[in-house]
């Protein structure tokens, strides 16, 4: 039987509390997880990025900045942390240059914003993370994937299912 998928919402009202949400997945996250991180320009994409390497025990001597022009930063953690940003890709053949299937493989942790132009290269497990802007501070920070895994994911965080 297909595992169905969830759909959980949390509310963040500043970078912090997104900070935060991503530090919570990134301590539950393991090898072979894929985040598909979306969101206007601002969202907080990256911010949440952030929080998800240092959950990954990605240390502090890495800042987290947006691979816009190199495509793809990689840290050393308790997991590999892939992290691309695809929003200057033309095409989703371009992903091949970078060596993708490799990274995407089970060997690590990856994010990856802008992944709604590649939505078609992405395995079916993929975790979906849409940052959704309200106003200046707040955001709703939604999360979609396969059922079990999202909620092992967000387990003790607050949300609306």
């Amino acid at each position: 039987m297909k595992n169905k998928n969830a759909l959980v919402k949390i509310q963040s009202e500043n970078a912090d509390q997104t900070f935060a949400v991503g530090l919570a997945i990134g301590q539950r996250a393991t090898d072979g997880d894929v985040f598909a991180l979306c969101g206007e320009l601002g969202a907080g994409k990256t911010c949440f990025t952030g929080g998800l390497a240092r959950g990954l025990g990605v240390g502090p001597e890495y800042a987290i900045t947006s691979p816009t022009f190199t495509l793809l930063n990689e840290y050393p953690g308790r997991c590999r942390f892939f992290h691309f940003d695809v929003y200057r890709l033309n095409q989703t053949g371009d992903l091949d240059d970078l060596g993708y299937d490799e990274y995407i493989s089970g060997k690590g942790v990856t994010a990856i914003e802008w992944a709604e132009k590649i939505a078609e290269a992405l395995p079916p497990e993929t975790i979906w993370i849409s940052i959704v802007y309200v106003h200046e501070n707040e955001r709703i920070i939604r999360i979609e994937g396969p059922q079990d895994r999202v909620r092992h994911l967000v387990r003790d965080l607050n949300r609306e299912d």
